[in-house]
C-alpha cells in the first residue's frame, strides 16, 4: 500500500505537467486575461477602469520587459551558428517573406486611413496589423498542418516579424519628448555593463538582468523610449551553448548556459505576465467597434497573405526557392495563420494612440484579428490543404 500515495503523486505531478506544458506552449493564459477583461470592462467599467490604472505601468512598461526578452532569445538562437536563420541563404526567404506581411498591411491600413477615412489621427497605427502573434499563428499552423515544412517556415516568418516589430516600435512609438543624450550615455553603460559581465565569464543570467538590464531600462524610460524593450539590447550579450535544439524548443534540463537558465526561469512567469497583459489591454468595451477596428482588421487579415506571397514571388523570381514540400497552397495558408496579431498588435494599440475612442476601436481590431485562425483553416479546407486535403497533391504544383 505504501507505493500506491507516491505513484499517485506521480501520475498528477505529470499530469500537470504536461497540462502546464500546454498552457505555456499555447499562451493560453493571454486569452483567458482578455475574455475577464471583456467581461469586466463591459458589466463595471468603472472598477476596471480604476483597476487597469493603478496596474498598467507596472503590466506595460515592466512586466512585458521579460516577454520581449524570451522573444529576443529566440532571435538569438536562431541566427547563432548553427541556428535555424544563421547564413544569408537560410535566412532570407522567411525574412523576405516577413518584410512583404508587414508592408502588405501597412499600406493596405495607410490607404483605407488616409484616402477613405481621411483620418490624419488614424494613420498613427499603421504598424498596429503588421504584427503576429507566434504563439496563436503557430497553434493554429500546427492544427491545421500537423507535420509539414509551412511550420517551421511560419515560425522563421514570425521570428523575423518580431525583430522587425521591435525596431519599429523603438523607432516609430516614443512614449514621451525624446531624449538622445540621456538615452546614448546610459544605454553605453548598459552595454558596457554587459560586455564587461560576459568577458568574465559570469554563468548566471541575473547579474545581465539587474546590471545592464536595468541600465538598459533607464535608458528607454529616460530618453522617451518605450522602456518594455529593454532586454532586447541585452540578451544577445547572454553566453548561450552551442546548440540548436529548434525553434521554440526549450532548452534541455541539463543547460546551464546564463541564456538557458534565464529561459527556464521565466516562460512561465511570463505567461502570468500575458494574462495580466490581456488583463490590462483587452477591456474595451463592446460598442467600440469603429473605423479603426475595421482598418486594423481589413489591413491585417487582407495585407498579410498578400504581403507574404508577393514578397516572396519576388524572391522566387530573383533566384530563392520555397523549402521543399512547401506550395502556394500552403503560402496562403500560411499568410492567413500570419494575420493573427493578438498580443503585439495590442501592444503596438496601446503604444500608437492614448486612452480614448481610436485606442478602443483598434484594440478590438487586435483581438478581432484572432479570425485570420478561423481564415486559415477555411483556406485550408477550401485548397486542400493539411488536414483539409482530400486527395494527394501532385509533384508539378511545386513551384
Amino acid at each position: 500500500m505504501r507505493s500506491v500515495r507516491p505513484r499517485t503523486w506521480r501520475i498528477r505531478d505529470s499530469a500537470l505537467h504536461r497540462a502546464a506544458d500546454v498552457i505555456v506552449g499555447n499562451s493560453l493564459l493571454l486569452p483567458v486575461g482578455a475574455a475577464l477583461a471583456l467581461v469586466w470592462a463591459n458589466t463595471a467599467a468603472a472598477s476596471y477602469e480604476h483597476f487597469t490604472e493603478a496596474l498598467h505601468f507596472a503590466v506595460n512598461d515592466i512586466g512585458m520587459v521579460f516577454f520581449f526578452g524570451l522573444a529576443v532569445k529566440e532571435v538569438v538562437e536562431a541566427t547563432a551558428p548553427g541556428g535555424a536563420l544563421h547564413t544569408w541563404r537560410r535566412a532570407a526567404l522567411p525574412v523576405v517573406a516577413a518584410t512583404g506581411g508587414m508592408a502588405g498591411p501597412a499600406l493596405i491600413y495607410l490607404a483605407i486611413a488616409g484616402l477613405w477615412w481621411h483620418d490624419p489621427v488614424l494613420l498613427r497605427g499603421w504598424a498596429i496589423p503588421c504584427a503576429t502573434d507566434i504563439a496563436f499563428s503557430y497553434l493554429v499552423a500546427r492544427a491545421i498542418f500537423r507535420t509539414h515544412p509551412a511550420i517551421p517556415f511560419l515560425l522563421l516568418l514570425a521570428i523575423a516579424d518580431d525583430a522587425l516589430g521591435l525596431i519599429i516600435l523603438a523607432l516609430f512609438y516614443p512614449v514621451g519628448e525624446l531624449h538622445f543624450g540621456w538615452f546614448a550615455l546610459l544605454m553605453t553603460a548598459a552595454a558596457g555593463v554587459s560586455v564587461a559581465l560576459r568577458r568574465r565569464r559570469i554563468r548566471t543570467f541575473w547579474p545581465y538582468v539587474i546590471g545592464g538590464g536595468a541600465l538598459s531600462w533607464w535608458a528607454l524610460f529616460a530618453g522617451g523610449l518605450h522602456p518594455a524593450l529593454a532586454l532586447v539590447p541585452i540578451v544577445p550579450f547572454l553566453p548561450h551553448a552551442k546548440r540548436d535544439p529548434g525553434l521554440f524548443v526549450e532548452a534541455p534540463p541539463g543547460a546551464h548556459d546564463p541564456l538557458s537558465q534565464f529561459e527556464h526561469s521565466w516562460k512561465y512567469p511570463v505567461q502570468v505576465i500575458l494574462f495580466f497583459f490581456g488583463l490590462v489591454n483587452a477591456g474595451v468595451p463592446l460598442g467600440a467597434v469603429g473605423i479603426g477596428t475595421w482598418t486594423v482588421l481589413v489591413s491585417i487579415l487582407a495585407g498579410k497573405p498578400l504581403g507574404i506571397g508577393l514578397s516572396v514571388a519576388v524572391a522566387i523570381a530573383a533566384g530563392l526557392r520555397l523549402p521543399h514540400g512547401l506550395y502556394w497552397r500552403d503560402l496562403v495558408v500560411v499568410g492567413l495563420a500570419a494575420a493573427i496579431g493578438f498580443t503585439v498588435a495590442l501592444f503596438f494599440a496601446t503604444a500608437a494612440f492614448r486612452p480614448g475612442p481610436l485606442l478602443d476601436q483598434t484594440k478590438m481590431g487586435a483581438l478581432l484579428s484572432i479570425s485570420g485562425a478561423v481564415a486559415a483553416m477555411a483556406a485550408a479546407f477550401v485548397l486542400g490543404v493539411g488536414r483539409g486535403a482530400t486527395v494527394s497533391r501532385p509533384a508539378a504544383g511545386r513551384p
